[in-house]
């Protein structure tokens, strides 16, 4: 009997040690071992661009060369190009380390996506991820149904590789569909987007766990806090940001523009022509460096350049201006990020260039400005050059035509032959003739009255 007694509470004991974890556990409850291995911060708080991409490439392999075990994605970006978020979302769900996504403000739209392809969803409280509705450059939505079909495919895959509803991926990437979701007694109807709080992604299965900072999402996972390293950007990364900036950008194309031009007019100056070529040179620097542009891009400016300045030099009626202006501006439009603000920018820094140059034509007129514009060449009869002789005496002389005049022939006054034109009618062989007018070397003639 006294057996029984102790043994009771012994299996009460061992019944609470086995169903404690559940109690505890809730749908944020994530079986957390202690783990080794560092934990690499990837910072992703700029628009999803290929800068950032080259940024996110360069931690994976850090992380991954370092032996990391856990990347934490500290997401707070209002999305970006389909494209680039496509590639980094290959990146994410290839990647051979542990991926959480710390949602810190906003995972909207490809952000969302870059959310979905990591092994886990951490929110912080406050944060939002949804909003993936395709938009484009003037923030209009895409209602191309090719396009739709085809972001929302990736949102419903990337959502289904980690376990999660995909209804509720297509809901924020199609306006057109019905979305239930009773966990949180909401039905996304047509027209609408889904975006969810922190809460709200916790109900519905898109977050994992709610965390206040990185450091606590890796701690859920088992990571300990002292071997945490944050990815930081390289100098030459923060002066690529700073010189991407579309207000910079106009600002290099206007200095650029106006430098380079006021040099080839103005002579004896230096000053705009080296001021135009470094703003160039920054202007496409930042964008090489931000993964914008390529090689062709550089190519593409200096041969367009070559030609405006040959252009200035060897006559070509404005074909070498023509083709070096294109070259030009196919540059600067190629090395940008997006093509509409690149054409946006470059607009306004031409504008804004012409006026400065009409300005600094008006005010340096006296020093020649034009003088590179007007032949200034004279062709004298000390050089040689003679105008056409004047034929008056001519003028009512009559003559004979030595040919036919049709209407142009030849005639013959006080025994010097003339070639003259009729007033456009046809005068015979051996006709009287009369001059009626001698404009330089036109002599025309029309067939005499009988006397």
């Amino acid at each position: 009997m006294r057996r029984m007694w102790l043994a009771v509470p012994l299996m009460l004991i061992m019944l609470l040690t086995l169903t404690l974890p559940v109690f505890m556990g809730g749908s944020s409850a994530y079986a957390a071992e202690n783990k080794t291995g560092s934990v690499y911060i990837i910072p992703v708080d700029k628009p999803i661009e290929q800068g950032l991409g080259k940024f996110m490439e360069r931690g994976f392999k850090e992380a991954e060369a370092m032996g990391a075990g856990l990347i934490v994605l500290d997401i707070n970006t209002p999305g970006g190009r389909v494209d680039t978020a496509e590639a980094l979302g290959t990146l994410i769900k290839e990647s051979p380390v542990q991926t959480v996504a710390f949602v810190r403000g906003d995972a909207a739209s490809a952000g969302s996506f870059l959310a979905l392809n990591a092994d886990k969803i951490v929110m912080s409280p406050g944060s939002m991820i949804g909003a993936a509705a395709m938009v484009d450059s003037s923030g209009k939505h895409v209602d191309d149904p090719k396009l739709v079909a085809f972001w929302k495919s990736k949102m419903q895959g990337a959502a289904e590789k980690s376990g999660r509803n995909p209804d509720i991926a297509a809901g924020m990437a199609d306006v057109n569909v019905v979305v239930e979701m009773p966990e949180i007694n909401k039905t996304k109807q047509k027209g609408e987007i889904i975006a969810l709080s922190a809460e709200e992604a916790l109900k519905v299965g898109y977050a994992d766990h709610i965390s206040s900072t990185p450091e606590e999402a890796a701690a859920w996972l088992g990571y300990g806090n002292n071997d945490v390293f944050t990815m930081e950007r390289t100098t030459a990364e923060n002066i690529s940001t700073f010189l991407t900036n579309p207000v910079v950008m106009t600002v290099l194309l206007f200095l650029g523009i106006a430098g380079v031009v006021i040099e080839m007019i103005v002579p004896g100056f230096g000053v705009p022509g080296i001021v135009g070529i470094v703003s160039f040179v920054l202007y496409f620097s930042g964008n090489y460096i931000a993964g914008f542009a390529g090689a062709e891009t550089w190519i593409l400016f200096t041969v367009g350049l070559i030609m405006m300045i040959l252009e200035m030099f060897i006559p070509s009626f404005g074909i070498l201006g023509i083709l070096g202006s294109i070259a030009l501006v196919a540059g600067v439009v190629r090395a940008a990020y997006d093509t509409s603000d690149a054409f946006v920018s470059l607009g306004i820094a031409f504008a804004a260039a012409l006026v400065v140059i009409a300005i600094v034509v008006i005010v340096f007129k006296d020093r020649g400005v034009w003088k590179r514009f007007i032949l200034s060449d004279r062709m004298t009869a000390d050089k040689g050059y003679s105008s056409a002789t004047e034929r008056k005496e001519l003028l009512g002389m009559q003559g004979i035509s030595l040919t036919p005049l049709r209407p142009a022939g030849t005639a013959l006054f006080n025994g010097e032959r003339v070639d003259v034109v009729t007033d456009g009618g046809f005068i015979p062989v051996d006709t009287p003739i009369i001059v009626v007018k001698a404009e330089g070397t036109r002599i025309v003639v029309q067939q005499a009255l009988p006397v």
